[in-house]
């Protein structure tokens, strides 16, 4: 039977239950293997995130967009769209299988907010380096 996500014990759940799927993903999962490497502390700052998001208590503190990026230029900025929507149907897939209710649905949809707005602030951060490349160039 399906929960509802009430307190912090079940963001943590639901956060460990998603981060074994990407990091078992064979197309997603380096990205996230090869720059993590406290997975204990990451998941604690991650239930942060998503208690704060969810709940508005005051837990996380971080810079998702600094991070992000940082972990796209890592890549060379070959970070797609693609595999934000590997990484949002997971998040869905997760919630799904063990959650229902209004703070699923929410999850949910910031999620969905979230890696749009991240992807975007990828895409003006290449812009910007490629930028400054071409003018150190000149």
């Amino acid at each position: 039977m399906k929960k509802q996500i009430e307190n912090r014990a079940d963001v943590n759940f639901l956060v460990h239950q998603f981060y074994a799927k990407i990091r078992a993903d064979e197309e997603i999962g380096s990205y996230f293997n090869t720059v993590i490497k406290d997975w204990d502390a990451h998941l604690e700052k991650l239930t942060d995130f998503w208690e704060t998001n969810l709940f508005g208590v005051k837990k996380y503190k971080g810079n998702p967009l600094e991070v992000h990026n940082e972990v796209d230029s890592h890549f060379e900025g070959k970070i797609t769209s693609n595999e934000f929507g590997i990484w949002l149907n997971y998040w869905f897939q997760t919630l799904e299988e063990h959650f229902e209710g209004e703070n699923a649905e929410t999850l949910k949809r910031r999620a969905r907010k979230m890696g749009t707005f991240l992807f975007m602030s990828m895409f003006e951060h290449r812009k910007k380096m490629n930028e400054v490349y071409l003018e150190n160039l000149n």
